[in-house]
């Protein structure tokens, strides 16, 4: 390929997620440069020297160059001609402080962020719209349903490429697929977007109930009541003609609901068991997206007024500490 047209993509973000995205792209056969911002200065330098994420997937092998890899965000951001967003939602702010709307500015923008940004009460579409000026047309949405892990022993999985610039989720998509990884695309940004963070949502729930004690026959039930949910609130933020059973939503919503990789059925069956929010967070060890969404959704859906009874349980388990035994008793009521 010539140089001068050869693919340039910045990664930022260092969990497993993020980790798993950079061996996608180096597994990709499209000739391309892959540039990764990571926080942690201690995780640059063991990437460096051992090829491996100190923290996350660290059996993938890490194939940037080292050169290519820094904690220096705006150098970076600038060597990319594709900027791939993928801290979680709540630490986005924070992480992008220093830069400014000349930064990505003609950049095409992706995220690969499950949920909303804290305070703002938005999806990561309207947030860098709103507050860096990018335009939609520049903007793509990675969705599932896919877990990091199963990323890293290399099973089968899917992603949907959801962008109102068809070219634009096509050219990604090809820069994405593997062996292991298949694509779909999308015009669907809101619908995408929103129901990646509503499925966080409905994870938490799925394992607050089984760590109350219930079975697979009320799960069952508790998912099937979601996907509708679900199909009510994107259809009140964005109303198309979408079919809610592809995999983008109701595909990401099982796998997150019932896998034993889903960091959020792990934290609600702890918030089940007993746990309160914070001993749950620092012996995860990890963000579970849920958390945040729930609060912001709740936030949001003030303004659209969408019935949604699981929803509404969740928030009132963490942030209103009722009983999850006594919440789910009454949700078991409302559901059918």
């Amino acid at each position: 390929m010539d140089i001068a047209n050869r693919k340039k993509i910045t990664v930022v973000g260092g969990g497993s997620w993020a980790t798993a995205n950079i061996k996608m792209l180096s597994d990709n056969v499209v000739d391309k440069d892959i540039y990764w911002w990571m926080r942690s200065e201690e995780a640059v330098e063991h990437i460096h020297k051992y090829k491996h994420n100190p923290h996350y997937l660290s059996s993938v092998e890490i194939r940037v160059p080292a050169q290519h890899i820094s904690t220096n965000l705006k150098d970076l951001i600038a060597k990319g001609d594709y900027i791939l967003l993928n801290v979680p939602a709540a630490f986005l702010k924070d992480a992008l402080k220093d830069i400014t709307p000349d930064d990505f500015k003609g950049k095409k923008i992706i995220s690969a962020i499950k949920g909303i940004v804290p305070d703002e009460n938005q999806i990561i579409g309207d947030f860098l719209n709103q507050h860096y000026n990018i335009p939609f047309e520049n903007f793509v949405v990675i969705s599932g349903p896919c877990h990091a892990e199963e990323v890293a022993l290399e099973k089968l999985s899917y992603l949907t490429i959801a962008s109102r610039d068809a070219d634009l989720a096509a050219t990604f998509a090809g820069m994405l697929r593997t062996r292991y990884i298949k694509t779909n695309e999308s015009d669907d940004i809101y619908g995408t977007e929103y129901s990646a963070v509503l499925k966080n949502i409905y994870a938490i729930a799925s394992g607050i109930c089984h760590g109350v004690g219930y079975g697979d026959n009320f799960q069952s039930v508790l998912i099937s009541n979601a996907i509708r949910e679900i199909k009510y609130f994107v259809d009140a933020v964005h109303p198309i003609d979408r079919d809610i059973n592809e995999s983008a939503y109701l595909g990401d919503l099982l796998v997150t609901a019932y896998s034993q990789f889903s960091r959020n059925r792990t934290f609600g069956n702890m918030i089940g068991k007993g746990y309160t929010v914070k001993s749950a967070q620092l012996e995860m060890n990890m963000v579970a997206e849920g958390y945040y969404a729930v609060n912001c959704l709740h936030q949001v859906n003030k303004v659209y007024k969408v019935n949604m009874p699981i929803c509404r349980a969740v928030y009132a388990i963490l942030y209103q500490k009722r009983s999850p035994v006594l919440e789910m008793q009454h949700l078991a009521e409302e559901l059918s």
